[in-house]
């Protein structure tokens, strides 16, 4: 097996992927605060991670992929308030969503989704060991993390300290750099739990080094997530465990570019998100994970029609294509199988891959050959489907068989309306010489 090399942010180089014992391999993904439906945005992680996964799984590896679920958090708590509901009741509502609309993809569950309101122990006891070292002080009835503590500060994400703001209250700290670990209950806050400190709940950044450390323990393997978390959420993630612990959290430090529509970042509060759900009941689940496939992981991906558009084609180009190639096996002379998984060896280069499945097929179109390497080539892509040939309703060929006869007896307009209905239903009718030939739109 040649080595897989992944971009890490905290180097800023491609590193060798070394596995666990037994070719085990920890992935962990920052997954959705659960305010709202998750946008497209929200996806790609989910996406790119599950790729990864299947790539790893046909290196013949054993990944494990975490993908947490942030469900309490101060969005959560001014959605809910919005609302009128209580804070619990709406991240449950939202976490079902989350996983129903990911669900749509195709891709398969991650194999833990932690919620943070379920892991207050682990989160309690590293606080815990944080304070007993003197790397974090409790004021007030909150907990803070002393950043000029942790001497390794700033090198996940090569910032100098004097550039950096929280983004936090300051009134209870003992420097503006500090970040909260444990937060005191707030009237209006409707959930908490108690702790040696004080009772309340927990910080954002607390949450993902402990369900971390609970799913995949120290030093696992890959750590993920979009590169807007890179400061400050994984930079206080890796501080954290690392000053609680003495050892790194995880090996390499994988980010996703961000999604943009227009030219601005795709995100909840600024009101120009494009929902998945709403995606997902324009465009099929397959167009979604070409449209990320077709833009490099670490590369921010701009959202447009006119890109969703090119990957439906290509979609469909592709299921056209194999539709017409013959089953069976693919002679070792034509398949470049060996280039298509190298590529993704090479840092998860989606779009190197996709270039070389079109000559792939191209390949396979001039030999007459089997198709049977593009298996394996779009089951690791999540675009297997794209090899089922489906067959039309009876009452869609009933349609085409109608607009035939309308078309032989010189009927434009009644053809012409037919072809309508067919396309209504979702099939495309192609006149060939051997007759029409229904197609999935």
């Amino acid at each position: 097996m040649a080595p897989i090399r992944l971009h890490d942010t905290r180097s800023g180089m491609l590193r060798d992927l070394v596995p666990g014992p037994g070719g085990r391999v920890g992935l962990y993904a920052c997954g959705p605060t659960v305010y709202d439906r998750i946008h497209v945005g929200n996806a790609r992680p989910f996406v790119v991670f599950s790729l990864l996964r299947r790539f790893l799984v046909h290196e013949g590896l054993a990944p494990r992929l975490v993908i947490n679920v942030t469900d309490v958090n101060d969005k959560i708590y001014a959605a809910a308030a919005a609302r009128g509901v209580p804070s619990a009741e709406l991240a449950a509502e939202m976490t079902d969503a989350y996983v129903r609309d990911t669900d749509k993809l195709g891709l398969g569950r991650p194999d833990a989704e932690p919620l943070a309101t379920e892991t207050i122990g682990p989160i309690v006891a590293l606080i815990g060991d944080l304070i007993e070292n003197g790397h974090a002080y409790a004021a007030g009835g909150d907990v803070y993390f002393g950043v000029r503590t942790y001497s390794a500060y700033g090198e996940l994400s090569h910032r100098e300290l004097e550039d950096l703001d929280q983004g936090e209250e300051r009134d209870r700290k003992r420097d503006p750099l500090d970040f909260a670990l444990w937060k005191a209950a707030k009237p209006g806050e409707d959930t908490a739990w108690d702790a040696p400190w004080g009772r309340g709940r927990p910080g954002w950044h607390i949450e993902c080094s402990a369900m971390a450390e609970a799913e995949l323990g120290m030093g696992f393997e890959v750590h993920g997530g979009g590169s807007d978390l890179v400061f400050p959420h994984h930079e206080n993630e890796a501080a954290q465990t690392g000053a609680a612990r003495g050892r790194d959290l995880a090996q390499i430090w994988m980010h996703n570019g961000m999604v943009r529509l227009e030219q601005e970042k795709m995100a909840k509060s600024q009101g120009n998100a494009f929902a998945l759900h709403r995606a997902l009941e324009e465009f099929a689940a397959e167009t979604l994970v070409m449209y990320f496939c077709g833009g490099h992981y670490r590369q921010p991906l701009a959202f447009s029609d006119e890109r969703l558009a090119e990957a439906r084609a290509r979609c469909a180009g592709i299921r056209d294509a194999v539709r017409r190639l013959p089953p069976g096996p693919t002679p070792s002379e034509v398949s470049l199988s060996g280039e298509f998984f190298a590529a993704l060896a090479h840092d998860f280069n989606t779009p190197a891959a996709l270039a070389v499945l079109a000559e792939q097929l191209r390949r396979l179109s001039t030999a007459g050959a089997g198709r049977g390497v593009l298996s394996e080539m779009l089951e690791v892509l999540g675009l297997e489907t794209l090899l089922v040939s489906e067959d039309a309703p009876p009452e869609v060929r009933a349609l085409a068989e109608s607009r035939a006869r309308a078309r032989e007896e010189r009927d434009w307009t009644a053809a012409d309306r037919l072809r309508d209905e067919i396309a209504a239903a979702g099939w495309t009718v192609r006149d060939g010489p051997e007759g029409p030939e229904l197609v999935p739109a």
